[in-house]
């Protein structure tokens, strides 16, 4: 698997297929990514950018980090009663 792209090549691969001056197919294809790839990039920018509804990269991020902590706050609370 390649290692992810930078968020400043993403940002300008999502400007450059909603300009609309070329197809997306080929857009990906000149940047080296797949067609797949850059939707799910310009389907990730519409939740951000809030065109459609859902879970922005920030908020899911948080939700991440919530969950880790109260998997760690729950395993200190198990540990608790069986002292």
């Amino acid at each position: 698997m390649r290692a992810p792209r930078p968020p400043e090549f993403r940002r300008r691969a999502v400007e450059l297929a909603r300009q609309g001056e070329q197809p997306i197919a080929v857009i990906a294809k000149d940047l080296g990514i797949s067609e797949s790839c850059l939707r799910r990039w310009m389907a990730i920018d519409d939740v951000d950018t809030g065109r459609v509804e859902g879970v922005s990269s920030s908020e899911r991020a948080e939700l991440v980090e919530l969950r880790r902590r109260n998997r760690v706050l729950e395993m200190e609370v198990e540990i608790l009663k069986r002292a």
